[in-house]
């Protein structure tokens, strides 16, 4: 058998050239990344069977981080070894870093100029608008019963009006739908993950991975110890170094802890994700101003990669206004490094740690019953950062109150902007009406932000 064939007939250069074909193609969030992926690796090359990619995504979609890199790194390390997941994953992300790299700096320095001001104006309606779809897209595939339902309005409650902290909504959403599966419920085996449409597709045993399990992915402890000292050596070796040279004060030290802390915490996908990193990086470290956050957001959802993605923009930001003794741009530009670095690093510990052991947990009810429970809990945590954009969209000031253990976002109703609410009405008429395309939608809101721009 040639080298590159481990443990079929696939090369390992004709991996190098589909995983760039799919990062370049990953635009559009994690639903419609996970579906390129689907189409090429399922449908069009057939390297992985139906069952075997919906294992694989369930699983990623119970990890912190975003589910369709890791999905990537998981069925590159199937098809081909360690070397196969590193190449999977990284390439998933390199086109989105390059691109927000050029595009934070473009920000940084012409944001104040009336065209550019516009440009984001009208990126910030079409990503409000884009959230909302996403609210509904996930909506339809996970509130299947009452008890979903339930999950959402509570998980919506608990971090919008009660302030509770979001890893605690996912890990309790995780435990009901847990014993809920466990115990046979079929109210938590309503179906996950982003599918194929609920329809039959390739079977494993035709596809060329086939359905044994290759030697490569059986547990080996001594390998499983191997690889998580690596990756946590190559994840939290920089975060050690900053503290014990810069202190917990720098930036940059800042950056590395959060966005670590942010690796471990952060399920349920992108989306939700960005409402947690949203509220810290506004309100506690004050990197961005609201809108800002959403200019990033407008960033990530026109580039290719994970969505998350966005939190390099945060990170370039806030090293750029705080650079302390360097050069602004230097500052910001290793900042981008650094935030990339520690957000994604961890992904594939969590991969090539925990898939041995996955691979041998296919149909589990009690972890689908997880999985079930997560994705409904995340409904209403999106819900939240629609909202949460939708009120910072449209009005220019908005304040809180706090009181009886509730939290109020009261928009100051002086600072509405009917130009921002005919846009983010417009751009979800496109969307829900006229069923345009996201690139389109942005495009659209993109030129005329630019022509309010001109005209005002």
């Amino acid at each position: 058998m040639p080298p590159d064939a481990v443990p079929h007939d696939v090369p390992f250069r004709e991996a190098v050239h589909v995983w760039l074909r799919i990062a370049l193609l990953s635009f559009g969030g994690p639903a419609g990344q996970i579906a390129v992926m689907h189409r090429i690796l399922v449908e069009e090359k057939k390297w992985i069977g139906e069952n075997r990619f919906l294992h694989a995504l369930n699983y990623c979609m119970l990890l912190p981080g975003p589910e369709a890199q890791q999905l990537a790194i998981y069925i590159g390390w199937l098809m081909h070894r360690t070397r196969g997941g590193l190449l999977a994953g990284t390439l998933f992300v390199l086109p989105g870093f390059i691109a927000i790299l050029a595009l934070s700096f473009l920000y940084a320095a012409l944001g104040n100029v009336g065209l550019v001001e516009g440009l984001f104006f009208g990126l910030k309606a079409a990503v409000l608008a884009i959230v909302v779809n996403a609210v509904v897209r996930i909506g339809k595939r996970a509130l299947k019963n009452n008890v979903m339902l339930g999950i959402a309005a509570a998980a919506f409650v608990a971090i919008f009006f009660l302030d509770i902290a979001f890893p605690l909504i996912i890990v309790s959403a995780a435990l009901i739908g847990y014993f809920g599966g466990r115990a046979g419920s079929p109210l938590f085996q309503v179906g996950g993950g982003h599918g194929a449409n609920g329809e039959k597709g390739l079977a494993d045993s035709e596809s060329l991975l086939g359905e044994q399990l290759p030697d490569h992915a059986r547990v080996n402890r001594a390998w499983s110890l191997k690889v998580s000292a690596i990756f946590l050596s190559l994840w939290l070796t920089p975060v050690l170094l900053l503290i014990a040279v810069l202190g917990f004060d720098s930036v940059f030290t800042q950056i590395a802890t959060f966005f670590s802390q942010m690796a471990v915490v952060t399920f349920g996908g992108a989306y939700a994700v960005l409402s947690y990193v949203a509220q810290a990086a506004v309100q506690n470290y004050g990197w961005l101003a609201p809108g800002e956050m959403l200019d990033g957001l407008g960033m990530a959802e026109t580039t290719p990669g994970p969505l998350i993605q966005v939190v390099q923009f945060v990170g370039f930001m806030g090293a750029f206004r705080d650079a302390g003794t360097l050069d602004p741009w230097v500052a910001a530009t290793l900042a981008a490094v650094l935030t990339t670095w520690v957000t994604f690093v961890p992904c594939f510990l969590w991969i090539f740690l925990g898939a041995p052991y996955v691979e041998r947990l296919r149909d589990n009810a009690a972890l689908s019953g997880a999985m079930t429970a997560i994705t409904a809990a995340v409904v209403g945590v999106v819900l939240n950062l629609a909202v949460w954009f939708g009120i910072h969209v449209v009005f220019g000031e908005v304040g809180e109150w706090r009181g009886a253990g509730l939290r109020l976002l009261i928009p100051d109703l002086a600072t509405l902007d009917p130009l921002a609410l005919l846009l983010s009405a417009g751009a979800m008429l496109a969307i829900f009406r006229f069923k345009l395309g996201m690139l389109k939608v942005l495009g659209a809101c993109a030129l005329l932000g630019m022509v309010f721009s001109l005209l005002s």
